[in-house]
């Protein structure tokens, strides 16, 4: 196992991708600050300029080539030679972008700090009161762990995709499609008004968690859950997805 994680590690401080989509991020959030504009600093405190869309595309990315490229290029031959078992591969793949993750989310808050101080600076402090009755900085914190939910969901998506599919260019599209889609796909269930109950609890529905979060007023009409049920429901879609992907993988002849 630790062989695999040192592997996963150096592949991704490697990537030039990797550390390249830092700067990509920092660059999204700041159009984002000058598109949102002044009116709403609040909400781009809350929710960091928007990070949380920027990273799960970097993800998806970054996401997609840990094993569609290595499964295109049969790199993936050498991980299995040299480790006891599939299982160690899959899970060391998964804990090291889950690290990136969590990486990803912190530049992303270290970034809101930098451009609150600096080029998007207003009257607006972190004890304002704002959502749920706390202050900013503690709504950008709990929106980030939130997200990090959301984004390990959309993981999840991307190695089951990735599984299944030995195509990088395939997998990010579909992955892309899932994501900006999937929420407006459950929308449009949820407004048949036909087995709400059920229809209530569909992934696609879960992707909206970060959303919800940030925005609970607009959301709770639309995803008919409250985000305690949507944070159990989406762990639920992350270990359904985790496990079918691996089972894939598990199956996979190389």
């Amino acid at each position: 196992m630790l062989y695999s994680l040192k592997q996963e590690i150096y592949k991704l401080k490697h990537k030039k991708i990797s550390w390249i989509s830092t700067l990509i991020l920092l660059l999204l959030m700041v159009i984002t600050g000058y598109s949102i504009g002044y009116e709403e600093a609040k909400v781009c405190l809350m929710t960091c300029y928007n990070a949380s869309y920027w990273i799960t595309f970097i993800l998806i990315i970054v996401g997609a080539t840990t094993f569609s490229m290595e499964f295109q290029n049969n790199t993936i031959l050498t991980l299995l030679y040299k480790s006891s078992n599939k299982l160690k591969v899959y899970i060391a793949k998964f804990i090291v972008l889950s690290l990136y993750n969590i990486y990803l989310h912190a530049m992303a808050i270290i970034f809101t700090f930098i451009l609150s101080m600096s080029i998007f600076k207003s009257n607006i402090t972190w004890t304002t009161v704002y959502q749920y009755g706390q202050p900013i900085w503690q709504n950008m914190l709990n929106t980030m762990i939130v997200d990090l939910l959301t984004t390990t969901l959309v993981l999840s998506i991307v190695f089951m995709l990735s599984c299944m599919v030995n195509n990088n260019a395939i997998v990010i599209t579909a992955s892309v499609l899932v994501f900006f889609i999937g929420g407006n796909v459950s929308t449009d269930l949820l407004r048949i008004h036909k087995f709400i109950g059920v229809m209530k609890w569909n992934p696609f529905s879960m992707l909206n968690l970060t959303d919800q979060y940030y925005n609970y007023a607009g959301y709770i009409s639309i995803t008919h859950l409250t985000n305690l049920e949507m944070m159990l429901g989406t762990a639920c879609y992350i270990a359904l997805f985790l496990t079918i992907s691996y089972l894939i993988f598990r199956k996979k002849s190389f």
